[in-house]
């Protein structure tokens, strides 16, 4: 069920509708708020600039975590590939030991 959230960005008020708590969309908020007056202190440019550049720089942020989350993803599932292979060597070498022993036990 969406949620109508009002929050304040840069002094002023939107209202959103998301599916998310309003506790969510508030740190939400604040995060966007708290980019766009660090770019309007650094950059010395006004709100419509401030919120491009806030945008630009987060499509950034999001695109570089991402890609690193992606490439956990592929680590993980070589590490898991890696340790199917070895849980198969050591099935296989434990047949081998049971074989060996039973032609030991037929020697006595």
């Amino acid at each position: 069920m969406a949620n109508r959230v009002v929050i304040t960005i840069c002094g002023e008020e939107y209202t959103l509708v998301a599916d998310e708590t309003s506790a969510y969309m508030q740190k939400v908020g604040n995060c966007v708020s708290d980019k766009m007056t660090e770019v309007m202190n650094d950059a010395k440019v006004g709100r419509t600039d401030a919120a491009v550049l806030t945008a630009v720089n987060l499509t950034d942020e999001l695109f570089k975590s991402q890609a690193a989350a992606e490439q956990l993803r592929s680590q993980i599932k070589g590490y898991l590939d890696e340790a199917s292979k070895a849980q198969a060597e050591v099935s296989e070498l434990k047949r081998e030991i049971f074989r060996l022993q039973q032609r030991l036990d037929n020697r006595k």
